[in-house]
């Protein structure tokens, strides 16, 4: 399965940035489009493995729950 590089605009919007073989060179590339982003600019850089593109959108848009911080 791919890893997919994605960026994240405001109001969700999801634009495929790339897509790689391996983690470490998508991670590299995510490291690199978030270093040239601007501080203000409000875009997000994702990383995310799924089978598919279709798959990915749909692993970006379902919402997250905060995991439990401390002992709990």
């Amino acid at each position: 399965m791919p890893y997919y590089v994605y960026s994240i605009r405001s109001f969700g919007r999801l634009e495929l940035r790339e897509q790689f073989d391996a983690f470490r060179d998508a991670s590299a590339r995510a490291k690199v489009l978030r270093g040239a982003l601007a501080a203000d600019s409000g875009e997000q850089i994702k990383v995310i493995f799924a089978e598919s593109e279709d798959q990915a959108v749909e692993l970006l848009c379902q919402p997250r729950t905060p995991q439990p911080q401390g002992d709990d």
